[in-house]
């Protein structure tokens, strides 16, 4: 099967993620419009095929095809109208019944026959590779004190602000946290976070004991996941933060300038469920069990389309 997306890290995990819960074998086929198409909506496009870079010879013969986002999509409807079988993940920002089935979370508001809805975003953070991850990063944390609270930070984006700004704020919280409660913090930054945000984290928690991921060598990012006591993680990333909450550890949300109210819907729901709290500057812990809602939607693709 094939996945048909813009080469953004959230939208592959999604996909890939998805199908691996199905037990399918996908393969990527990254989409990028052509010159001047990409300052047009790609729902507007007359024919989106002739608007991208050409689609690999093996995605077009494909049987299913897992399309992502609105780009994604565009092309993905198209690849139905020539009778390939269809999931769309995310709202397409279109006629939802050009595609077999439609995966989106219950924060986009949409709904029909064909829709199939989620409280978090679809991801491929398993138990079993959860328990793999602790396997192989519980020796290589063993020298951060206990309780490991650990910190996921993403960055700027359209909606919410991560500056250096922000991150002097939040860093003063960690560092707080760390004298009065008497935790050790692990720091993992993603591919947007900001150089500086990253330098201000490290300056402020390091003297302290606290160890930031340098994004040299083996990503921490699921050992961390797998080995922490309790998750502080950024709103910006409703990736990460679906991610964090597939875990056993409670899972605190920091605020960041800005707005966006699927965004906001969406950690409301995962507040009423007991699951994430809004991080203030200490460690918390209270009884939780994992959220994820990839496994239940696999399931149901896969009796619609007759997978299994």
């Amino acid at each position: 099967m094939a996945v048909v997306a813009e080469d953004l890290a959230g939208m592959r995990s999604q996909a890939f993620g998805l199908a691996a819960r199905a037990g399918l074998d996908p393969f990527f086929c990254p989409v990028r419009a052509r010159g001047l198409w990409g300052r047009m909506p790609a729902a507007w496009w007359p024919a989106p095929l002739r608007a991208i870079d050409p689609l690999p010879l093996d995605a077009g013969a494909a049987g299913l095809v897992f399309s992502v986002g609105g780009t994604g999509g565009a092309v993905g409807a198209a690849l139905r109208d020539r009778a390939r079988r269809v999931v769309q993940i995310q709202n397409p920002r279109m006629r939802l019944d050009r595609f077999d089935l439609v995966v989106a979370n219950r924060h986009d508001e949409i709904s029909g026959p064909n829709v199939l809805l989620s409280r978090t975003a679809l991801h491929g953070v398993s138990s079993e590779r959860l328990a793999a991850a602790r396997a192989e990063w519980q020796p290589r944390l063993a020298h951060l004190p206990r309780p490991l609270v650990a910190v996921l930070l993403g960055g700027s984006n359209g909606r919410f602000r991560l500056d250096e700004v922000v991150a002097a704020r939040l860093a003063g919280q960690l560092a707080e946290m760390m004298r009065a409660d008497g935790v050790g913090v692990a720091v993992t930054p993603s591919r947007r976070t900001g150089e500086g945000v990253c330098r201000i984290v490290r300056e402020a928690l390091s003297p302290l004991g606290g160890w930031v991921w340098d994004m040299q060598g083996d990503n921490p990012y699921l050992g961390l996941l797998a080995c922490a006591d309790a998750v502080v993680v950024t709103q910006d990333s409703v990736s990460m933060v679906s991610e964090a909450v597939a875990g056993t550890a409670p899972v605190m949300v920091v605020d960041l300038p800005g707005r966006s109210r699927r965004i906001g819907l969406f950690l409301r729901e995962l507040a009423a469920a007991g699951r994430i709290r809004r991080f203030a500057g200490r460690m918390e812990d209270w009884p939780v069990t994992p959220l994820d809602d990839t496994i239940e939607v696999a399931e149901s693709m896969c009796r619609r389309l007759g997978l299994r």
